[in-house]
């Protein structure tokens, strides 16, 4: 990496390829998320390592929130801060938790709900809607968040702007390094406990979302305030190429361990480096277009796709359909949750937002 003070670190750049990255991220989840249903075990997976799809999204989130506040805290403040992140992030996890809510509470395949208390259902809403971990459910993963589990990183995410605020904000490159330090050793230690990464979702595993967190935002902030950043020429189809064989990679027991802290630790802030330094004045309209809607879609698709993963996996169990009915299943449902995504925030998140921002 090259330390470099070019345009790319002034205050109004936005860095597109990030954002484009970011919904491929997300779509790889999407898939990862129905595939575990389809293929319970890891090895039997054809995209078995988009779990680590979030600790790319705890890096993105270190180095955008570094370059969007760093230079104007002191002038916003903390409030003001956590309240632009609240207008940002939390319309969705309440919007998440209703649409989780509805898949619960009216789940044609199941009658899973039957075992719950009223007073424990709406525990599980409030739990999802505010991020207080709740895990309740031991037949389905015991998830820190019932109706809607990937909020767990959301949680994570949360922790990580508080602490940005009352700390971080201030932490030289000098205290970041030995955060840095510790932190990926942590990260190896944690891969070597689980066999991977893929931890943090649920009560019995809860720490780990911690650890994954806190290597990859240090990560993220320390990339931007070193100025990681390689100029470069290259298109944003080879970024995603760069991002989605990660995804991709066969599942081993053996080497997983290795392999997903060396791709947290070394691979993604390389590619966030190459991302970040890339040449946007290259792209043309159409990938312009498409790099913007991916960035757009990537947090919704993110919050709003589980609730259908649950109805496919009560489907599956009540069903046994066959591998072919599973694969039509699959195909149509990655198409219809992308549309329910884009409605979602045109016509929920962003008037949403846009009416909370009046008053921030």
């Amino acid at each position: 990496m090259i330390n470099t003070n070019t345009f790319y670190l002034t205050k109004n750049y936005h860095f597109k390829a990030l954002d484009g990255l970011r919904g491929i991220a997300a779509i790889g989840v999407l898939l990862f998320h129905f595939m575990e249903i389809v293929a319970p075990k890891y090895e039997d997976s054809f995209i078995p390592h988009s779990y680590l799809a979030v600790d790319f999204f705890f890096c993105l989130s270190g180095f955008v929130i570094a370059h969007a506040y760093d230079d104007k805290f002191a002038e916003i403040g903390t409030w003001t801060f956590i309240k632009r992140r609240l207008v940002r992030l939390q319309p969705l996890v309440f919007i998440g938790a209703v649409i989780g809510l509805l898949a619960f509470v009216f789940d044609p395949f199941s009658d899973l709900i039957k075992r719950f208390e009223t007073y424990q259902i709406v525990l599980l809403f409030l739990s999802g809607s505010f991020l207080i971990p709740y895990p309740i459910v031991p037949e389905r993963y015991n998830n820190l968040f019932h109706l809607n589990p990937p909020t767990w990183s959301l949680f994570w995410e949360y922790i990580a702007n508080v602490v940005y605020a009352l700390v971080l904000v201030r932490a030289t490159k000098r205290v970041l390094w030995p955060l840095f330090i510790i932190a990926a050793g942590l990260l190896c230690w944690q891969s070597y406990k689980s066999g991977f990464l893929a931890e943090g979702f649920g009560g019995d595993n809860f720490w780990a979302g911690g650890i994954r967190l806190f290597f990859s935002f240090t990560a993220g902030l320390l990339a931007y305030r070193s100025k990681w950043i390689i100029p470069n020429k290259l298109p944003f189809w080879f970024l995603s190429i760069a991002l989605a064989w990660v995804f991709f990679m066969p599942f081993s027991e053996t080497i997983s361990p290795v392999f997903d802290p060396a791709i947290v630790i070394v691979y993604f802030p390389i590619l966030l480096a190459f991302s970040a330094g890339a040449d946007q004045s290259s792209y043309g309209k159409a990938e312009t277009t498409t790099i913007k809607w991916l960035g757009k879609i990537s947090y919704p698709l993110y919050m709003v796709h589980y609730p259908f993963i649950w109805l496919f996996y009560s489907y599956v169990q009540r069903n046994a359909p066959n591998m072919e009915e599973m694969a039509w299943i699959v195909s149509v449902g990655m198409v219809l949750t992308t549309v329910l995504a884009h409605l979602v925030l045109r016509y929920l998140n962003e008037p949403i937002r846009k009416y909370l921002g009046r008053y921030r």
